[in-house]
């Protein structure tokens, strides 16, 4: 005789055991974007300490570039207000990065260390040698202002000499205030006569009342 096959039920899905997967996966993308985090921020760091001996070099009393490292999602390191370093989606090269008017530009983008280091040298150059243009033309007009100041009225130039007063103005026409002020009579001889007509017809009604009265 033939056994009889026992019928097999399907298992059902353990919650718990999905749990425990999703947690594990969960914790190893942590790992993996904690490694790369912690890599961006290493290459940052060495570029900092790379950047150290030229930012040494610029002169006391300028304080345009403030290098540092600002972690994060995304970590950055500054060179001042308006530039900074950043890896790239590979993480592994680097992208320096300037904001303008026009929006965000790439300055230079590398995986070598030392010719981003180059890249941000030039950058503070440029930036040293914007400083004392705009340092000399402030010097400049000053300079010229003053000389302006102290120099005579009669030498200067015709251009810059001070213009001649203005002129006083025009009386007003005689017979302009004439009319004028006989508007002004007339108008104040009408208000009168209103005032003394108006006082006398209340006078009469006033009589006449008490006439009525008197008679009733």
């Amino acid at each position: 005789m033939d056994e009889p096959q026992t019928e097999l039920r399907p298992v059902p899905p353990s919650l718990t055991a999905a749990l425990r997967r999703a947690r594990l996966e969960d914790a190893e993308r942590s790992e993996v974007v904690a490694e790369l985090r912690g890599a961006e921020t290493a290459r940052l760091e060495m570029l900092q300490d790379a950047l150290r001996p030229v930012l040494d070099q610029v002169p006391e009393g300028i304080d345009l570039f403030d290098c540092g490292l600002l972690p994060g999602d995304h970590p950055r390191l500054f060179v001042d207000m308006i530039a900074f370093v950043e890896m790239g989606r590979d993480k592994r090269a680097y992208r320096f990065l300037q904001d303008t008017r026009h929006g965000r530009v790439t300055l230079a983008e590398t995986e070598k260390l030392d010719t981003i280091v180059g890249a941000v040298t030039q950058y503070i150059a440029r930036r040293l040698v914007e400083r004392e243009k705009s340092l000399a033309s402030d010097r400049t007009i000053e300079i010229a202002a003053r000389a302006y100041a102290q120099e005579p009225a009669e030498g200067r130039p015709a251009a810059m000499a001070e213009l001649p007063p203005a002129p006083a103005p025009r009386k007003r026409n005689a017979f302009l205030r004439i009319a004028r002020a006989l508007v002004e009579i007339l108008g104040s001889l009408v208000l009168i006569a209103l005032v003394l007509g108006g006082a006398y017809f209340a006078a009469v009604a006033a009589m006449a009342w008490w006439a009525m009265n008197k008679l009733g």
